[in-house]
């Protein structure tokens, strides 16, 4: 099952062989989109230099080579030497009734790979804020739209949970008691707990006299270096922590309608027990050396200021490991033991530098082979009105838990005034939908890379490109079948394509399994995002255009509501590869 473009590209190279000669047999056809018909082939303007002729002679010896019956219902010459092809209609429709009867809609399914994706990565004890909404949304997207095209997704949610913080957390949660109602903040608002123990050891930081043992901080180092050495009582404690913390993350992956879950979890603590091992073999290879009494990994091509070395430290001065180390270990055990493909990181653009430094040293220490992928998806800043990264009017990161609810909030203020007539479960369920539907495609409707300025006015609008006016058209689509009392999954009719209307919607139609492979092979979810955009209005111009329960002809009545179901079906999968529901009606 192929899309026209697809189709006819051996086609056209067959055509410039014939045209040229055999050794143009696997020259590119340089198909574009067109204004004037529905594709251009440019070869000709890139071929005529190498054959040593006008580029409009080499086109018309192309066009009187191609064998196109059937397929096309106009071929001609334009400008300088492009080639403009009109497919027939018949040929469409042929096309679109294999999507039509294919259980995928186009989409291939690719030979499996493993692919670990590490995405999201909140602290532990902390809160999530916006920031953390970028990478969670897009790397559930790629992850979602992986697995649909038949690969083995490991979904790694790298938490913070581990290092020099926690020993501080653990003392403060045993000064509150566990199940205190000060403990349970770990659940509804971690910032406070966190926030509340460094205040305390901050304030026995500038004590005097210090150093007693009795100090907060002193005990909290302490506390530290019993966690490091795997004291069974602080470990108790520490896992305590995390178990809360998960409770909260799991209340905000559940709410955000996200697929991780605490089966995927992969955090820093679970490479503890590799971190000197790590060291010592780098050492001993000669990769690391001492350098001012830290291991450090010095990279050809990594210069600073003065064209000084950048290092790589992965033991430092006081024999603590970083991040370096821990993620030197984690790129190994995603090949080693999970028999990577590819890796992705869907993580900020500024780790660009520290990642790549990471992998060049895992090349050198061939745990990354040639035949595996480390790919950084860069995610970019979320800003507010002045451009600026999103936060609170105190200048606090903004609690990513209170953007979502004023999401729904607003959602549920639109629902209220245009559907006054639903029941309040009904419309509470739609303003959910809408809500977290409208923050996630706004999101993944961009360049991941790139910046956007957060307008909840504009992404809850039921206009414009925003996902309230997809789900719109979904809605739309599922009231039309409601009329008729019909099953639109039953919907499957011969398909006609007689107006230009339904032609333009077919064309769409036909892109969405190279659309989602496209995404699968770029890691780019805003692809997708516009060609739903593009869709829901080829749709809506057809629903104007063309009476689909009022049509003249009991075939053409079927035909489209066929084209109707099929839309719906692409829509609601398309949107679900997003990560966005879908609502019964709005």
């Amino acid at each position: 099952m192929v899309s026209p473009l697809v189709a006819i590209t051996p086609k056209v190279q067959s055509a410039i062989a014939a045209a040229l000669g055999d050794d143009f047999r696997e020259a590119d056809p340089v198909l574009r989109p067109s204004q004037f018909a529905d594709v251009q082939v440019n070869a000709a303007l890139a071929l005529a230099k190498r054959v040593g002729m006008p580029p409009r002679d080499v086109a018309a010896k192309i066009v009187a080579a191609l064998e196109l019956d059937g397929v096309c219902e106009g071929v001609e010459v334009s400008g300088p030497g492009f080639i403009n092809l009109t497919f027939s209609d018949a040929w469409l429709a042929q096309l679109l009734q294999q999507v039509e009867g294919d259980e995928r809609a186009g989409v291939p399914l690719e030979q499996t790979q493993n692919i670990p994706i590490d995405y999201s990565a909140p602290n532990v004890a902390k809160e999530m804020h916006v920031g953390h909404l970028r990478t969670t949304v897009v790397g559930d997207s790629i992850a979602r739209t992986l697995e649909h095209l038949g690969h083995h997704v490991i979904r790694q949610n790298h938490i913070g949970d581990w290092g020099t913080p926690f020993g501080m957390l653990i003392e403060h949660l045993l000064e509150v008691g566990e199940g205190s109602p000060e403990s349970e903040l770990l659940v509804t608002d971690p910032n406070a707990f966190y926030q509340a123990a460094r205040v305390k050891f901050d304030a026995a930081e500038k004590a005097e006299p210090a150093g007693s043992a009795g100090d907060f901080n002193v005990r909290a180092r302490s506390r530290v270096v019993l966690l490091q050495a795997g004291d069974a009582e602080t470990l108790r404690l520490w896992n305590e922590l995390v178990d809360l913390s998960k409770v909260y993350f799991n209340k905000l992956y559940s709410t955000l309608g996200v697929t991780l879950t605490d089966l995927h979890l992969a955090g820093e603590s679970m490479y503890n027990d590799a971190l000197p091992g790590i060291c010592e073999e780098l050492e001993s290879r000669g990769i690391a050396e001492v350098s001012e009494g830290a291991l450090c990994v010095f990279l050809d091509g990594y210069t600073g200021r003065e064209g000084k070395p950048v290092p790589l430290i992965i033991r430092k001065s006081d024999g603590g490991y970083g991040y370096a180390t821990t993620d030197l270990a984690t790129i190994r055990y995603r090949v080693r033991d999970l028999g990577a493909h590819r890796v992705l990181y869907v993580i900020g653009a500024p780790q660009s530098l520290h990642l790549n430094m990471v992998w060049d040293t895992a090349r050198k220490a061939g745990w990354l082979p040639d035949g595996v992928k480390p790919v950084h998806v860069q995610i970019g800043n979320v800003l507010g009105e002045d451009r600026k990264i999103l936060k609170t009017r105190s200048g606090a990161p903004l609690r990513l838990m209170a953007l979502l609810e004023e999401a729904v909030d607003k959602a549920r203020s639109v629902i209220d005034e245009t559907r006054p007539d639903l029941d309040d479960d009904v419309r509470a369920t739609i303003a959910r939908q809408i809500g977290i539907g409208a923050v996630k495609y706004a999101d993944l409707s961009v360049a991941h890379d790139s910046e956007y300025v957060f307008d909840l006015d504009r992404m809850v609008a039921l206009t414009g490109n925003t996902g309230p006016y997809l789900q719109y058209v979904v809605a739309r689509i599922r009231s039309i079948f409601r009329q008729v009392a019909l099953d639109p999954a039953d919907q499957h009719a011969a398909l006609v394509l007689g107006e230009p209307h339904e032609r333009a919607l077919a064309l769409h139609l036909l892109g969405f399994g190279d659309v989602v492979a496209e995404v699968g092979a770029t890691y780019e979810p805003h692809r997708l995002a516009g060609y739903l955009f593009d869709l829901a209005q080829a749709f809506s111009a057809f629903y104007e255009n063309c009476p689909v329960l009022k049509a003249d002809l009991d075939e053409v009545k079927a035909s489209r509501l066929t084209l109707c179901a099929l839309v719906l079906r692409v829509m609601t999968t398309g949107l679900d590869l997003l990560g966005v529901e879908a609502p019964e009606q709005m």
